[in-house]
């Protein structure tokens, strides 16, 4: 490998305007990767910590100045002319550095930025596709896009408990028309709100954020939605969900404001089961808090044999938490967010033990975003076969879907699409 000869680290502002971190990295030969962070608004307590200046004269105590001089006074010194033999070896030495558990002397922030700029400039000096470098087995797999076009929760200014409301156009023949699919069902429910006189603004991942109070409501209008551009519910199109339940758990209860109801773990995993059998859904996310295993298992029981039960505060990306919920068969899904645990190196090793177990996963953003469009390369690379990068709006999230098309463009005859392959049990 090249030796790193450059290294620069600056804040920038996400896509809600708060500050993050950017680093580039320059090679030996000249060449440069840069990588940009994300920032979550509901963040799991178990995830690697973001590292923040909470300096309160200074973009509300949100600044990343500290994360930055951690790159250059810890860092640089170790890696500038240095040279390694993989990712692998790259993000070791940070780990090193850190010495914490969850990142919290160097941030994650810090690490992360490095992590990715160091396997962007790798790439570009072999001359390969983001893509293709972090590829194990060069197959590649266009994955489905899990798009976001009802936003609730933390994620918008309204009353809906739950915090994503997804289309997932599988039935299409490759990921360029199933990301049409998607736009005409977003313009399709962009006009029925409208006609309702509900609101059209959008939430911080780009769907729409209308005051309606039951979630049945919201379905159902989606549901409206797809049939009304000729598509086939079930067919061409299932729903999926991110109920983000541990941003309304408190004292053992789910508290639902939106429609004036506290539920017990086992009430919460009925109001899930009845959802999941009076719609085609496919897909829940986070049906129970990060803490309430027991609710985890027992909705695992009830309708993980025909659901994907994705698991994100829950797992966090960290293979010590994986490994806890395969071992108590809970879930049967992950959802990975690089800057959950920090390094691209053990992002990829996370997913290799989903993999490994019979987990699916699902690469995904998160609410407060960049231009960065790494997870759109590591979705193909990795072959998970669905991403989630938010709806049809917003620049910060149609930059992952344009890469995508990219991507299947670059692969021509050799592209393939995930399609219903991943919705089988």
């Amino acid at each position: 490998m090249k030796k790193i000869e450059i290294v620069k680290a600056r804040e920038i502002l996400d896509s809600r305007g708060n500050p993050t971190l950017e680093c580039d990295l320059y090679l030996e030969d000249g060449s440069l990767g840069r990588g940009s962070v994300p920032s979550g608004a509901s963040t799991g307590k178990y995830e690697a910590v973001e590292l923040r200046d909470k300096d309160k004269g200074r973009y509300g105590g949100k600044g990343v100045k500290k994360a930055v001089s951690n790159i250059y006074e810890l860092v640089c010194p170790k890696i500038i002319n240095k040279s390694f033999k993989d990712i692998n070896d790259f993000d070791n030495l940070l780990l090193e550095i850190d010495g914490t558990k969850n990142k919290s002397f160097l941030g994650a922030n810090a690490s992360l930025a490095l992590s990715l700029a160091y396997a962007k400039a790798i790439s570009v000096s072999q001359k390969k596709q983001l893509f293709e470098f972090l590829s194990h087995d060069q197959e590649y797999v266009l994955p489905v896009p899990m798009m976001n076009i009802v936003n609730g929760g933390s994620h918008a200014d309204n009353n809906v408990d739950i915090q994503e409301f997804m289309i997932c156009p599988y039935g299409a023949i490759s990921f360029s028309e199933s990301l049409r699919y998607g736009c005409e069902i977003f313009h399709s429910l962009k006009s029925k709100l409208k006609n309702k006189g509900l609101n059209t603004n959008v939430g911080d991942e780009g769907g729409f954020a209308p005051n309606i109070s039951s979630s049945n409501e919201v379905i159902e209008l989606i549901i409206d939605s797809i049939t009304s551009t000729g598509l086939k519910i079930g067919n061409d199109v299932m729903i999926a969900l991110d109920v983000a339940s541990s941003e309304f758990y408190n004292d053992s209860c789910y508290n639902l404001k939106g429609e004036n109801k506290i539920l017990s773990s086992e009430q919460m995993v009925e109001y899930l089961k009845d959802l999941r059998s009076s719609y085609p859904i496919f897909s829940i996310e986070d049906g129970m808090s990060e803490d309430d295993w027991d609710g985890w298992k027992n909705l695992t029981l009830e309708i993980g044999h025909n659901t994907q039960l994705v698991g994100d505060d829950l797992f966090v990306t960290n293979i010590e938490r994986l490994e806890k919920g395969i071992k108590k068969n809970i879930g049967n899904s992950i959802l990975i967010k690089v800057n959950q645990i920090g390094t691209v190196s053990e992002t990829l090793a996370t997913i290799k033990l989903a993999k490994e177990n019979n987990y699916k996963c699902v690469i995904s953003h998160r609410s407060g975003e960049t231009e960065d469009t790494s997870i759109a390369d590591l979705s193909v690379a990795t072959c998970s076969g669905q991403i989630k990068t938010g709806s049809l709006s917003r620049t910060d999230r149609t930059a992952k879907y344009n890469q995508l098309l990219r991507i299947e463009e670059f692969l021509g005859s050799k592209a393939k699409f995930a399609g219903k392959n991943i919705f089988r049990y």
